[in-house]
């Protein structure tokens, strides 16, 4: 005691903190008498400019960082060596001299004390205010204050409160919420075989459900709140405060544990858990949006509750009619008059709560963020301020920030919970160089960034690095316009304009940049839940005029309306529009890509590891990456897969694929519907299916009626390929390992890795419907600085659609044979139950009959994309590894006679060709190897294609 009112003395902001029980810095270990005790130890982390030897770093603080412990003193604090010389920089050291001055002049001066003990973690109460006599869930966060692998929480909960593997649910690392009986089941994703995390955790519960102790827990990933404990039904018999307590301890480099840090729960007689909840769901401001709202609390027991409300900041209050539900505990408030800041309150009239709740307040408009002093000003860095508005509406429960007309530049903004940013017609959201700098992590990154070439070993060289699985703009999360981790309800909406504005970089030597040029991500959201991102919502289906060249909503008279201008507008976004990676429920809408500016922009929407998503009426004029791509990868530091895509409208010009899944397949992506894309031109593939790392890609629909009703055919134009589906066996997941091999693979010899350990992906159950195609080439208008389309001229590259599995080398062909066998046994991956109908594809042609002996290369672990595949065999359609294969009501047809076959089936079994159109004169359909059980019905013949001679082959051919 004598202690701490020592320490009062000196340090009232330090000591409020500390009387409370929280170490108010990571580093501050305590006090004991007049010894102030600092930590030290060791830990990992690397920034992305650290050399790889030399992430190891001691976890002392630096003199400015134990001076910003006291930032709010009336009086700057000093930092004295042992011999009395002023210290300004460097390192903290065991004998070192804080000097705490006072206000009145006296001083004192506190010995420093190095301790062995991790850095302190941050222990956060969800709803820390409770109403006694009632029962609630209690949720808080726990964030470890350094990274560990196999580290040790151990949780203190209140006398009242009794876990029980029944009632308690952890979410560790973001991994997703699970029951404490299930944690020990618990999967982390999936690894190559080896990978020493194969579980989450365990925990045991002991002193009857009052302390939790989580063991064998991977903390090396940073995703924010290291462990979300929720524990139901949790109820307070008296008033009073109560503690929760926690403290962990690290296995590497060294062992450390931390002291406890603790946060307090305040249960009063009075309601003090009033909250009101923020509107969700599509943004919509009819219906009153804006002037009603929700209060929600635990349910008492009252003789009467009404609900009083305050248009002065609290200074005088009157009774409102509302619609109170006491058994449920809400109130629904409506008619409120627009753009009023309100605070509202509940009056218990009888009982044991007898008396006023705690307030909260919500304000019946947008906010316009020029209220808070920005400008709007082409000259203004409106960076802090707009984040100061972000926080400030986010701590008054939520609501709106308003960009009216103006320019706001920006580096980073981080987003918040809860609030929604509105662009009106005329705001500009400008990014300038200097965001946010990419987190530091555990390991370091560098292997990868060589690229991954067939021989490079780097992403495989530490099983357990996440960093190596995937490229760099995938791997950072804060380098980016927008950044948002583990928020909830978050909208980007409005018809004004965002731009990197040249700001945000595309390449992947990303890193190599100075500091202040490493952002590469528009909007970059982690863990989130409840995104929509877009312009003024239409209810109309968004299609494209191609003597127009612009997109425009089918109206109900099927009239054309090319006023776009409801649509968010999006520009120059680097590397990615949007990166979203373990977000779910996504709605994605009504959004113009590229209409001033089409350089500097690189993929739009990707969708890492995310669930429940929406997609539609979006026009990208060009840009040089996919589209929609929906994918699964490590960065997350485990794997979760992806499931329910609907994705519809989608109009676009790219160097790369219009629709992707892949190429990041690290888990299964499964349950996506398509419909009504236009493809515009791209120099891969319109619609790519692609696993490569052992994911399992599962009923995937293309035109097929689910996501509405289907006002159009898909039109694919310009195309290297229409369709891509593959497997090949990149393996990029945790644990995965490599060796290098020479084999021979049709008389050519290759040098190249083979993963050893990572089971090939699966894909299976595709429906592609209703598509027309034409213009087979590379014709994509990107690079082609303002120029729309090139016509063919026999240079621009081209490809069949091309169904394509994997199989390993044989044996006999392997220099020094095959030594591994992968964990599910398969030596082919097959791609199976693939329906086409009602196809039409119209190709160049003008191939000699003298290619249909082309025989194109597996997909090695350094190839998986389809010009890897080099020259095919047929012109219609070219499948290899490929079981249950059938297609009806299809038609093949070639600008030129082209002396390949117009379909071919390489190891591909049970075919059923049904009603399939081509070419007059053709004598074969198809040509096949090893294959089994092909089946041709109704062969029919287009009476206005070309002839063509015949041609023998020395291969089994169809009829």
């Amino acid at each position: 005691m004598k202690s701490l009112l020592l320490f009062l003395f000196v340090a009232p902001f330090f000591s409020l903190l500390y009387a409370q029980q929280h170490l108010p810095e990571p580093f501050i270990a305590g006090i004991d008498g007049d010894t102030l005790l600092i930590t030290t130890g060791a830990t990992y982390s690397f920034s992305v400019d650290t050399p790889e030897d030399s992430g190891l770093v001691q976890i002392t603080p630096t003199v400015a960082q134990l001076l910003s412990a006291f930032r709010d003193a009336a009086v700057p604090y000093q930092i004295s060596a042992a011999n009395g010389t002023h210290k300004t920089s460097g390192t903290v050291a065991a004998g070192d001299r804080l000097i705490a001055p006072h206000p009145d002049g006296r001083s004192k001066q506190f010995i420093i004390k190095l301790i062995r003990k991790a850095l302190n973690g941050t222990l956060t109460i969800v709803q820390k205010n409770r109403t006694v006599n009632t029962r609630t869930d209690l949720t808080f966060w726990y964030k470890a204050g350094q990274r560990s692998p196999d580290a040790t929480v151990t949780v203190r909960l209140p006398e009242e409160v009794k876990a029980t593997p029944e009632n308690t649910s952890v979410n560790i690392i973001g991994r997703g919420e699970v029951l404490l009986k299930d944690l020990g089941q618990q999967s982390a994703g999936r690894t190559g075989t080896g990978y020493p995390y194969l579980r989450t955790g365990s925990v045991d519960i002991t002193d009857n459900g009052q302390t939790l102790t989580f063991k064998h827990l991977d903390l090396r990933p940073d995703n924010g709140a290291d462990l979300k404990i929720t524990i139901q039904g949790v109820r307070f018999e008296t008033a009073g405060n109560r503690q929760i307590q926690a403290a962990y301890t690290t296995s590497a480099p060294e062992v450390l544990t931390s002291s406890y840090s603790t946060s307090t729960l305040i249960i009063t007689p009075l309601i003090s858990d009033l909250e009101r909840i923020p509107a969700s769901g599509t943004y919509n401001e009819a219906g009153g949006l804006y002037t009603r709202t929700l209060l929600k609390w635990a349910p008492v027991a009252a003789s009467g509750i009404e609900t009083e409300q305050s248009l002065d900041s609290g200074k005088t209050w009157s009774s409102i009619k509302t619609t109170i539900d006491p058994s449920a505990g809400n109130a629904r408030i409506t008619g409120l008059q627009p753009d009023k800041q309100y605070h509202f309150r509940l009056r218990v009239k009888g009982g044991p709560h007898e008396g006023v709740s705690n307030s909260v307040s919500f304000y019946s408009g947008k906010t316009d963020a020029k209220q808070f002093g920005i400008t709007g000003s082409d000259t203004e860095d409106a960076t802090d301020k707009i984040n100061q508005a972000l926080k400030t509406i986010h701590q008054s429960g939520g609501g709106t920030l308003l960009f009216s007309k103006g320019i706001y530049n920006v580096r980073t903004l981080h987003l918040q919970s809860n609030v929604w940013l509105y662009l009106e017609t005329g705001a500009v959201i400008k990014a300038l160089k200097g965001g946010d700098a990419p987190e530091s992590t555990w390991f370091s990154d560098k292997k990868y960034r060589s690229g991954l070439s067939p021989t490079d070993k780097g992403p495989y060289e530490n099983p357990e690095n996440w960093l190596t699985k995937q490229d760099v703009g995938h791997t950072f999360f804060k380098n980016a316009m927008f950044f948002g981790e583990r928020l909830h309800n978050i909208k980007i909406i409005g018809n004004g304009r965002i731009t990197g504005d040249g700001n945000l970089v595309t390449g992947d030597k990303v890193m190599n940049n100075p500091s202040d040029n490493r952002c590469d991500k528009m909007f970059s959201l982690k863990l989130c839940t409840a995104v929509e991102i877009g312009g003024i919502q239409r209810n109309e289906d968004l299609w494209y005029d191609s003597t127009a060249d612009a997109p425009y909503y089918i109206l109900k008279n099927k009239t054309k309306d090319f006023n776009t201008q409801n649509m968010l507008q999006i520009d120059r976004a680097g590397h990615f529009v949007l990166l979203a990676t373990g977000t779910d429920s996504i709605d994605v809408h009504d959004t113009y890509f590229a209409r001033l500016h089409t350089g500097n922009a690189r993929d739009i929407y990707d969708f890492m590891s995310c669930n429940e998503v929406t997609v539609t009426n979006i026009y990208s004029k060009v840009s040089s990456d996919d589209i929609v791509k929906p994918g699964s990868d490590c960065s997350l530091g485990f794997t979760r897969p992806a499931k329910n895509y609907r994705v519809r409208n989608v109009i676009g010009d790219t160097n790369c694929n219009l629709f992707q899944i892949g190429s990041e397949t690290a888990d299964d992506i499964t349950d996506i519907c398509v419909d009504n894309i236009y493809v515009l031109g791209a120099n891969k593939a319109g619609f790519s299916i692609s696993t490569n790392d052992g994911g399992h890609i599962r009923n995937i629909h293309l035109n097929c009626g689910h996501t509405g009703v289907l006002h159009h055919r898909s039109k694919m134009l310009r195309t290297y390929t229409p369709f891509f589906i593959s497997i090949s066996n990149r393996g990029r997941v945790l644990g995965a390992d490599v060796q290098r091999f020479r084999f021979t693979e049709n008389g050519t010899t290759r040098d190249e890795l083979l993963v050893t350990n990572v089971s090939m992906g699966k894909v299976e159950d595709i429906f592609l419907n209703g598509v027309d195609i034409s213009e087979v080439y590379g014709g994509s208008s990107y690079g082609k600085e303002g120029r729309r389309w090139t016509p063919y001229n026999g240079t621009q590259r081209t490809a069949s659609p091309i169904i394509a599995g994997y199989q390993l080398p044989d044996a006999k062909h392997v220099e020094g044979g095959l030594p591994f066998r992968l964990p599910d046994g398969r030596h082919t991956a097959y791609i199976s139950n693939i329906r086409f109908n009602d196809i039409t594809v119209l190709v160049k042609g003008g191939h000699p009959a003298t290619d249909t002996v082309a025989n194109p290369p597996e997909l090695g672990v350094g190839q998986y994309n389809a010009s890897n595949l080099k020259l095919q065999p047929s012109w219609g359609l070219w499948a290899r590894h490929v079981k249950n294969l059938k297609m009806t009501n299809a038609s093949f047809q070639s600008e030129k006679p082209d002396g390949r076959y117009p379909l071919y089936f390489d190891d591909v079994h049970q075919v059923l060709l049904q009603n399939i159109a081509i070419p007059s004169g053709t004598q074969q359909i198809f040509s096949f190897k090893n294959a089994t059980a092909i089946s041709l019905k109704k062969k029919e013949m287009a009476p206005a294609a070309p002839n063509r001679k015949d041609r023998k082959s020395n291969r089994n051919t169809g009829l």
